[in-house]
């Protein structure tokens, strides 16, 4: 897939737990692994807002396309 999920190098900066993004956000643990493994189909821009909010980034920080 050309779109590549970098949740998980944004909140090892951040050093921010799964559980305790999802607290903040206000996601299911699930949904949020989902999100963090690459394997979400799409996700609102009210969830992206909330998820750059609380880790003080951009979406291009969590979002990166790569043409393969």
């Amino acid at each position: 897939m050309p779109i590549i999920v970098n949740l998980d190098v944004v909140m090892a900066k951040r050093k921010m737990s799964l559980n305790e993004l999802s607290d903040k956000v206000g996601l299911t643990l699930s949904n949020l692994s989902i999100l963090k493994t690459g394997k979400a189909k799409a996700i609102r821009f009210s969830t992206l807002e909330a998820i750059c909010n609380t880790l003080d980034c951009q979406p291009g920080d969590i979002l990166e396309y790569v043409d393969q």
